[in-house]
This record gives C-alpha cells, structure tokens and sequence, in this order.
C-alpha cells in the first residue's frame, strides 16, 4: 500500500485590522466598591453617593461592552480550541512548504 500524502489546505483568512483597545476595568471597579463602601448619613449625600455609582456602573458596562464587541470581531473566534490548534498546524506546514520551495528556487540557475 502506497502511503498517500495529504496537503494542507490552503485557508483563505480575511486580513481584517482591528484597532487594540485600552480596558481600563480595575480603576473603575475600584471606584465603585468605594462609594458602596461610603455610607453617609445624611440623605442628600446618599442619594448623590448612589447616583455617582450608578454613572460609574454604567461606564463599567460600556467599558466590558466595547471589550466584547472588539472580541467578537477577531477571526476564528467561533472556532473551538481544537479546530483552532489544527488550523494552525495546517497553516505551519503550509509555512514550511513555501519556505523549502523559497529555498529550493533560490538555488536553481536558470
């Protein structure tokens, strides 16, 4: 029995930039644990207190919001661990093929 060779296939991954985003999550976290901390007495004061919480839980959802959103768009997301192991698998060989083929090329005179 002839062992039969399988190539790689050639995936055709869509080159989309995506521009990093800067999470600041643990100042705000931080802010908000503060203010449940603080507990005035006066009522005017609470309810000022619980409204600058509110607003800082607000920005914390928008903040993991847009974290989520930047997520979602990166390619092969929706792959499992495996299928993305055996993605990248494929696109080394693919790599090493074209790297022998550079070399075997730049040897050749013609």
């Amino acid at each position: 029995m002839d062992a039969v060779e399988t190539k790689p296939q050639i995936c055709n991954i869509p080159e989309t930039k995506i521009q990093p985003v800067e999470i600041e999550i643990l100042p705000v976290v931080y802010d908000i644990i503060r203010s449940v901390e603080k507990d005035p007495i006066d009522n005017t004061a609470k309810q000022k207190e619980s409204a600058e919480c509110s607003h800082k839980v607000t920005e914390l959802q928008k903040t993991l919001e847009a974290a989520r959103s930047t997520i979602r768009k990166l390619h092969g997301i929706e792959y499992s661990k495996e299928e993305q192991l055996r993605r990248l698998e494929s696109l080394r060989k693919q790599l090493a093929l074209k790297q022998q083929l550079i070399k075997k090329y730049k040897n050749v005179q013609f």
